[in-house]
């Protein structure tokens, strides 16, 4: 059986590489994947310890979790491509003002 720091770790590196994305990048479609990734890295942790602990509670916050970040993506994709359309472009610098 594979021990939990392996997964704690493998976590915390996602969850920095989703980080540096959302800090280092401009393109608007890639920090939101990288805000998924920190999503998923917090998801990995949170089965990662109730497998630890043998609580189901754990996976069950999980799968709300996934629902939330499901309905975040269709949301943002559905902003994405709005402003997409009215600015030609996903630059995060260049759609950061909000004039109409």
């Amino acid at each position: 059986m594979v021990p939990t720091s392996y997964y704690v770790l493998l976590s915390a590196i996602l969850f920095t590489i989703g980080v540096l994305g959302v800090l280092l990048r401009r393109n608007a479609i890639v920090v939101f994947m990288a805000v998924e990734l920190m999503l998923n890295a917090a998801n990995l942790a949170l089965v990662a310890f109730a497998r630890e602990r043998l609580g189901v509670e754990a996976q069950v916050i999980v799968f709300f979790v996934i629902t939330v970040a499901a309905a975040e993506v269709a949301v943002g994709l559905a902003l994405l491509v709005s402003i997409f359309r009215t600015k030609r472009t996903a630059d995060v610098d260049e759609v950061s003002t909000l004039k109409g």
